[in-house]
């Protein structure tokens, strides 16, 4: 299983590995081992379709090459198959077949016939907690709470192929919550396209987030409850509130805007303005004083001129994000922003990208040098990438896999472990520090004092 993407993304491929486990397929760790290979692929922006393009394209190369090594069968998953299934079968014949958003939970049946036609768009359906899942992650895992989106963002296709939002229920989240916690997972991270209108749909209200959240403090001892990707024009107050009074309730909120100057936020049929947003972010940092704040922005949206820019720019600099990210607009077919003009030729739109993280880059170096000195609780996720003499981990300010890491270079702490890391040193994107304790727990040994 070759998964791309998102979280949202991750969770299907760890449903699908579920389920064919449960059928008695074994799961490798290379290409060259595995019968078959299923691509899950991400088709929310041009960069992501491109990867996962040259994926498939990869595997079919190795499929093609036989001398018997490499995979027999290729088949092709996720929101391309609904979004572009007909033109992938068309474009790239190695394809033997697809698995639909809607198929995750009969992918052992579709692997044993060498998959399904391009299934159509948009996707229907919503698993629950029944469902087997492989977990692939290290002492935390995500709980897509629902399914497609009602927003109308212009730029945006997930509606097309991941159809309207539909919600999971408490009930239903709640027991795979148990389940993770059973396999060791410290942390659940709750995602969904808009997980601020959780439950909506299910009739409650605004406030099916809080309630969710409540639920599983009550009924889990998971140590780390976080929530990701907020709607501006939905966050709940009493979301905020609950943050700032429950500690295993992290505070941290990734609330994406995607700008700050009314008129482009116009364009992309969102709410709100940079003024409102900035009074957003201070009740936030009012009702969460140690709240942690990420956010990512859309630059070359068609119309935006040089003084838009400029605003955004400045509103980055007022809103002092610990964590920022940007993409660079590119038109998604049938979306309205496809038809909209002024889009700013490409080179200008990479140059906005390149000063929009070069703006934010010393803000995030002088937000996360506050915290040296200080002693915090970390996950441990494990060895660091790079090399096996380092351990690496997160904060509570961190999420998983786009707000850097902790480099941990003294001490030892077992991979899901919960340690207390004195920050030692801070840069742009990761941060230093040594173990410090707790004592007495199994393989945690705390780095020795200087001098001791």
């Amino acid at each position: 299983m070759i998964s791309l993407g998102c979280p949202k993304n991750l969770v299907d491929s760890e449903v699908m590995l579920g389920e064919l486990r449960s059928r008695g397929y074994e799961v490798v760790t290379t290409v060259d081992e595995a019968d078959t290979v299923i691509v899950n692929t991400c088709g929310f922006i041009d960069e992501a379709k491109e990867e996962s393009v040259d994926a498939i394209l990869e595997i079919a190369s190795r499929k093609a090459s036989g001398g018997g090594e490499g995979p027999r069968r290729l088949l092709v998953a996720g929101c391309m198959v609904n979004r572009y299934g007909e033109e992938l079968a068309r474009e790239i014949p190695e394809i033997d077949g697809f698995v639909g958003l809607d198929d995750l939970r009969r992918v052992g049946d579709l692997v044993s016939i060498g998959g399904g036609p391009p299934p159509p768009a948009p996707s229907h359906a919503v698993f629950d907690h029944t469902a087997p899942r492989l977990l692939t992650t290290r002492g935390y895992g995500y709980l897509k709470v629902a399914e497609g989106c009602n927003n109308p963002c212009t730029f945006c296709a997930i509606p097309v192929w991941r159809g309207r939002f539909r919600s999971r229920t408490v009930e239903s989240l709640v027991q795979e919550a148990r389940a993770l916690e059973e396999q060791g997972v410290g942390e659940i991270d709750l995602i969904a396209q808009d997980t601020t209108r959780y439950a909506e749909d299910l009739g409650l209200g605004r406030h099916g987030l809080v309630r969710l959240v409540e639920a599983l403090l009550a009924e889990t001892s998971v140590r780390w409850i976080r929530f990701l990707y907020a709607y501006p024009t939905t966050l709940d107050r009493d979301l905020l509130r609950l943050m700032g009074s429950e500690e295993r309730f992290v505070s941290y909120l990734d609330i994406p805007l995607q700008h700050s100057h009314p008129e482009i936020l116009r364009r992309m049929q969102r709410g709100g303005s940079g003024r409102q947003y900035l009074e957003l972010l201070e009740r936030a940092r009012r009702e969460v004083p140690d709240i942690f704040l990420r956010s990512s922005f859309i630059v070359g949206f068609p119309g935006e001129t040089d003084e838009h820019f400029a605003d955004l720019l400045e509103f980055v600099r007022e809103a002092r994000f610990d964590h920022l990210g940007g993409f660079v607009f590119s038109p998604q077919p049938g979306t309205p922003a496809e038809e909209l003009d002024g889009q700013p030729p490409e080179s200008v739109a990479r140059r906005r990208y390149r000063r929009l993280l070069a703006e934010q880059k010393p803000i995030a170096r002088e937000r996360r040098q506050r915290l040296v000195g200080r002693t915090m609780e970390v996950l441990v996720e494990g060895s660091c990438d790079e090399t096996e003499h380092l351990l690496q981990g997160r904060h509570q300010g961190m999420a998983p896999d786009i707000d850097g890491r902790i480099l941990i270079n003294d001490g030892t702490a077992p991979p899901a472990t919960f340690a207390e890391v004195e920050i030692t040193a801070a840069y742009a994107d990761d941060l230093v520090g040594r173990i410090v304790g707790p004592r007495g727990i199994p393989g945690v040994e705390p780095a020795l004092a200087i001098g001791g």
